[in-house]
C-alpha cells in the first residue's frame, strides 16, 4: 500500500508536469491553460492512485482491474478536449490544446501507477513538441506566407463574417485570431493569423478588405494602426 509520501509525491509531480506543459498553452494564449492542465493531470494520478489503492484493498474478495477506471479517464478526457476545438470557417482551432489535454491525463495516469520513467520523457518530449517544432515547422515553409492581419472595425457581427468571407476567396487559413478593443474610439481591432497559399495576395487581401464597409483600418502587423 502507499504511504502519504508516496502520494504527496506523485500527486506534487503531476501537479509539476502537468503545469509545464499548461505553462506554454497559457504562454500562446490557448483556452485551456496553466490551471486546466494541472487540474487535468492531477486528477488523472489521483485516479490512478485510488484505481491502485481499490486494487489492494479488494483483490481478495473481488477482481479488480486498475487499467479499467484508467481507460475510462482516457476517453472522458476527449470531452474536455472536444471543448476546446473550435470551428472558424474553413480552419479548425484548438487542436493542439486538445491534444496536450489528451497527452496530459495519460502523464498523470502514468505518475499515479509510479510509471515515472515514462512520465519523465513523455513530458520532455510533449514540451520539445510545443515549443520548438512549431518554430521548425515555420522554418521549413517560407516565412512570408504566415502573417498577421490586423483589422479595425466598427466591431458589428456581419462585418466580422464578411471578413472571413473575403479571406476565403483567397483560400486564406485562419490559425489563429485575437480581439482588442481599442478604448478611445470604442472600434476594435481584429488580428487573424494567416497562412496564405502565396506570399503575391498582400495587397489585394488588403484592398479588399478595406472596401468592407464599417472597416476603418487594416494592416499587416508590424504595421502601424
Amino acid at each position: 500500500m502507499f504511504t502519504i509520501t508516496h502520494i504527496t509525491i506523485r500527486l506534487l509531480l503531476a501537479f509539476i508536469l502537468g503545469g509545464l506543459v499548461g505553462f506554454e498553452r497559457e504562454v500562446h494564449g490557448r483556452v485551456a491553460g496553466l490551471r486546466t492542465h494541472i487540474l487535468v493531470c492531477l486528477g488523472s494520478a489521483l485516479i490512478m492512485l485510488t484505481s491502485i489503492h481499490m486494487f489492494h484493498l479488494y483483490r481478495e474478495i473481488a477482481t479488480i482491474d486498475p487499467s479499467r477506471i484508467a481507460a475510462g479517464v482516457i476517453m472522458g478526457i476527449g470531452f474536455l478536449g472536444a471543448g476546446t476545438i473550435m470551428r472558424f470557417r474553413a480552419s479548425v482551432l484548438g487542436l493542439t490544446t486538445a491534444a496536450s489535454l489528451w497527452v496530459v491525463a495519460g502523464i498523470g495516469l502514468a505518475i499515479g501507477s509510479g510509471f515515472y520513467i515514462g512520465a519523465y520523457v513523455t513530458t520532455a518530449l510533449v514540451l520539445f513538441v510545443l515549443f520548438f517544432l512549431t518554430k521548425l515547422e515555420r522554418a521549413l515553409v517560407r516565412k512570408d506566407w504566415y502573417k498577421i492581419l490586423a483589422v479595425e472595425t466598427k466591431g458589428h457581427a456581419q462585418q466580422l463574417t464578411d471578413i472571413r468571407s473575403t479571406l476565403s476567396e483567397y483560400k486564406a487559413e485562419i490559425r489563429d485570431f485575437s480581439i482588442k478593443k481599442k478604448s478611445e474610439t470604442n472600434n476594435v481591432v481584429v488580428e487573424l493569423d494567416l497562412k496564405l497559399v502565396t506570399n503575391r495576395q498582400d495587397d489585394e487581401i488588403l484592398a479588399d478588405v478595406m472596401r468592407i464597409k464599417g472597416v476603418e483600418k487594416v494592416n499587416w502587423q508590424g504595421d502601424e494602426i
